[in-house]
């Protein structure tokens, strides 16, 4: 780390979890963001501003109009553009050092393995339910931690499953079986759930702000080997009343995702 890195992180090199160890973590990791709209918006610039070493940006979406509202990383000039150019010029200017990659497409599974097998974390900031169980899909098959974040009117969700820990219930050597719980377990895919969508609900800008910044927090977390995070839990917000609550999640049994009861406690 030279002298200008060392001004640049020195908030965060002050704090004793992270230090000079911790920063240089993410200095040399990678992270994947599947999504540069409302929730993308601020964890890309949380985690360029952090010094992560190589960001991807993968979204094939332009910028709306009526995407200013909340989606910050985005400019009024930038209407027309695609998100991931018109983010990737922000980022730049917030911290050059960032190696910041922009993928202007809506990736298929199979171009979600090549992206994901290149990340050290993954953030599903994505919009809609068959993203999320693509991008879960590939994060369990490739054992790469997930921060997964949704928001929709007032209420927002964060979950975080780390799929890099094999569970050791199963016999050694089993493949494909980490002790996280997974997206699938939390909402099965044929579980017939309503998708609503904020071009037909709305959505509340400052929501997505949360949301997409503890996302930020949670990938920092894992990058640097910070236990106290939210593996295996499901933080819900309700921006309204700014009600917050944690929940504990387990391994559903008849998961068709990770094989692995969905449990919860308040």
């Amino acid at each position: 780390m030279n002298d200008q890195q060392l001004l640049r992180y020195s908030r965060h090199i002050l704090l004793n979890e992270i230090g000079i160890e911790g920063q240089q973590r993410l200095l040399d990791a990678r992270a994947l963001i599947i999504g540069l709209g409302g929730l993308g918006s601020p964890a890309a610039l949380y985690l360029a501003a952090s010094g992560i070493g190589q960001l991807t940006l993968c979204d094939h979406d332009t910028v709306d109009f009526s995407n200013l509202q909340r989606q910050i990383i985005h400019r009024t000039s930038s209407v027309g553009q695609h998100k991931v150019a018109s983010a990737q010029a922000v980022l730049r200017d917030i911290n050059p050092e960032v190696e910041c990659i922009a993928l202007p497409v809506r990736a298929d599974e199979a171009q979600l393995r090549e992206l994901v097998a290149q990340a050290d974390v993954v953030l599903d900031c994505s919009d809609n339910f068959a993203t999320r169980y693509a991008v879960n899909r590939v994060c369990l098959e490739l054992r790469k931690p997930l921060v997964s974040g949704a928001a929709i009117q007032f209420d927002g969700q964060v979950s975080v499953f780390d799929f890099r820990r094999p569970d050791a219930s199963r016999p050694e050597g089993a493949s494909g079986q980490a002790e996280s719980p997974c997206y699938n377990c939390l909402f099965p895919e044929d579980s017939q759930a309503a998708e609503l969508r904020c071009a037909t609900t709305g959505v509340f800008a400052p929501l997505v702000g949360i949301i997409g910044s503890l996302q930020a927090a949670e990938a920092l977390k894992l990058l640097m080997g910070i236990e106290r995070g939210m593996s295996g839990k499901l933080l819900t917000v309700n921006a309204l009343d700014m009600n917050i609550m944690r929940s504990t999640l387990s391994k559903d049994p008849a998961c068709r995702a990770c094989g692995g009861s969905l449990s919860q406690s308040g």
